[in-house]
């Protein structure tokens, strides 16, 4: 399964609308789709209750895989919507 480590660049963390629209972007992927702090247990990247759960802060690093048909370019972005800031 591959997978992409990336530092949480969103001030506010992986909270409220950063971790919904990581939820969004990651439901899209046809295949199941995991993020986890590196050396935990992952959790569903679709469920937003789970993400939140991770309570992941600014500057904190995860791990994000992804798997089946296209995983690489939900990797791609997925890693995008959480190593940038939005204005």
């Amino acid at each position: 399964m591959p997978e992409i480590k990336v530092k949480i660049a969103s001030p506010v963390g992986l909270h409220a609308r950063p971790a919904g629209q990581f939820v969004k972007a990651a439901a899209k992927h046809g295949g199941p789709v995991s993020i986890a702090r590196p050396g935990a247990d992952p959790v569903d990247a679709r469920s937003m209750l789970s993400v939140l759960g991770l309570a992941i802060g600014h500057g904190e690093e995860v791990v994000i895989s992804a798997e089946g048909e296209g995983a690489d370019a939900t990797l791609a972005e997925l890693s995008r919507l959480v190593s940038t800031v939005e204005d």
